[in-house]
């Protein structure tokens, strides 16, 4: 028995009937049609749960609950089949919203923007969504504060303090922290690219790279930048067009008030503070290496399992960075982003834009007001500055020492990476 609220769209029961049997529940103000229905409810309240599960213990409010969660999680029958694909299903319901994947028919909108939704059933997927424009984020990580719309969201994000990843990977042994990730990475053991372009037939692994390539084919990209012309295929991509204007601007709003560097993205100014704090909370678990920032980590657990996710659309090499794949990008697209911000000369990759700054080196505009030194750009006069004023914001983690570059600091860490070596080798 499912819980009911009143409703307009019930033709069951009569008007004369709700007038004549109004429940309404004095915790919360809400009125039901039936008392069975009240009392379901009453136990949202109570968080009493009466209807248990024999076989794991889990408890539910209601019998019907119980009873598909039994037929889900203990028992392998799946009697309706999709004629569309290998997919099966517990109830027929799920097999018609599932249908809709197919047709693409999304017949629910959200009446603040054009989005729209498979489900009447999913009210709660619409009321995360309406978070995207009420930007509410009701859920708080107790480790270190960040906010999410989403309580899974939330407890995905405490597995990359705890460095939990549930979900094992029977081939490699290789963990992750969502088992959409898990699935994913199957495929590349198994080299399945199950989704093929019904345009040019280019087959792939996984659904979001499919969509990407379509973008090809139907040039639909309605915000453009309007110094380099790339283009942003949606409105929700709309703020990554604000940072990439920053690449042509050079506009850094986000400072770090140690040490005065400046950043595009907030987001790199969080993780830029931990090279002031020493922390780094994310381990590999194969070779103990810490990082800052759990992309990091990611990344570097691609050197073990030699795992290249990102492919490029227009040709067959891939990456096992997502920055190296946006790199390779600009050979096919001759996009070049980083400007000289002496000359005005523009070049595809940053590492080119630095090797061009020695040609400037006569040319070096930024002069200290203490011992006249000039320099090339204005954050190596920053970094200078530091001398005068004794500054060292970048202290090692391994020892009471501090260095006024992060370079130096990098470098100095690197003596007690090879000290713990020697110690290890000769154990």
């Amino acid at each position: 028995m499912s819980t009911k609220a009143i409703s307009s769209t019930d033709n069951s029961i009569t008007n004369s009937e709700i007038k004549k049997k109004p429940f309404e529940c004095d915790v919360c103000g809400k009125i039901f049609i039936r008392k069975p229905y009240l009392t379901l409810h009453y136990r949202t309240h109570t968080g009493e749960k009466n209807y248990v599960c024999e076989v794991c213990g889990k408890a539910f409010y209601q019998k019907s609950t119980l009873t598909h969660h039994c037929r889900r999680a203990h028992t392998n029958e799946k009697p309706f089949a999709c004629d569309m694909c290998p997919k099966e299903f517990w109830d027929q319901s799920e097999l018609k919203m599932h249908y809709r994947i197919h047709t693409n028919e999304r017949p629910f909108p959200c009446d603040l923007c054009d989005k729209k939704f498979y489900r009447k059933s999913h009210n709660y997927k619409l009321k995360l969504h309406y978070r995207v424009h009420t930007k509410e984020k009701p859920f708080v990580c107790h480790l270190c504060r960040e906010a999410f719309s989403r309580m899974d969201s939330l407890t995905i994000h405490i597995r990359k303090h705890t460095n939990e990843r549930p979900h094992v990977c029977e081939f490699c042994g290789k963990g992750f922290l969502r088992k959409g990730d898990l699935n994913g990475h199957y495929l590349v053991h198994t080299k399945e690219k199950p989704l093929n372009c019904d345009v040019c037939n280019r087959a792939y692994a996984r659904w979001k790279n499919l969509t990407k390539h379509y973008s090809i084919h139907n040039n639909n990209k309605p915000h453009t930048c309007d110094t380099c012309g790339k283009a942003f295929s949606q409105t929700s991509y709309l703020p990554y067009l604000t940072e990439h204007y920053r690449t042509h601007t050079n506009e850094k709003p986000f400072q770090c008030d140690l040490c005065e560097k400046s950043f595009s993205r907030k987001s790199n100014l969080n993780v830029h503070y931990r090279t002031h704090t020493g922390e780094k909370p994310y381990q590999c678990s194969v070779c103990l290496k810490s990082f800052s920032q759990p992309s990091q980590l990611i990344c570097h657990n691609r050197l073990h399992t030699n795992e290249k996710p990102y492919h490029c659309d227009l040709c067959d090499k891939s990456f096992s960075r997502k920055g190296y794949l946006n790199s390779h990008s600009r050979t096919h697209t001759k996009e070049k982003p980083f400007a000289c911000d002496v000359c005005g000369h523009t070049f595809s990759q940053k590492g080119h834009l630095n090797d061009h700054y020695v040609s400037h080196m006569d040319e070096k505009p930024f002069q200290c007001d203490l011992c006249g030194r000039s320099f090339l750009r204005k954050r190596q006069l920053n970094e200078h500055k530091r001398i005068h004023a004794d500054e060292k914001p970048f202290p090692c983690d391994l020892c009471s020492k501090s260095f006024y570059r992060k370079y130096s600091m990098q470098k100095h860490r690197r003596t007690h990476a090879s000290e713990q070596l020697q110690e290890s080798e000769s154990n």
